[in-house]
């Protein structure tokens, strides 16, 4: 539960602040989001990938493997911190 005086704090906060300042504060939580999904999927595919030459496969399934294992656990996140910014209001 916030404490009243949080809103005044923030207010404070906000006032210096030009219109490009705020708004990239209010788009934080969904660049940081995207963000996010991008290095899942990125990292998960190159350990596939990795682990694919490593083991001498012929067919890159550890690659495909790692792709979509990075997509789904990317767009959860993704979608965690998505509905759940609209939340904290």
């Amino acid at each position: 539960m916030a404490d009243p005086g949080d809103r005044e704090r923030r207010d404070r906060d906000d006032e210096g602040l030009s219109g490009l300042a705020e708004g990239y504060r209010k788009a934080a939580p969904f660049l940081a989001a995207s963000t996010q999904l991008v290095a899942a999927v990125g990292v998960f595919t190159f350990l596939g990938y990795w682990l694919d030459k490593k083991l001498h496969h012929t067919v890159p399934w550890l690659l495909m493997v790692g792709a979509v294992v990075g997509a789904v656990g990317g767009f959860v996140s993704f979608f965690k911190t998505v509905l759940g910014a609209g939340k904290d209001k």
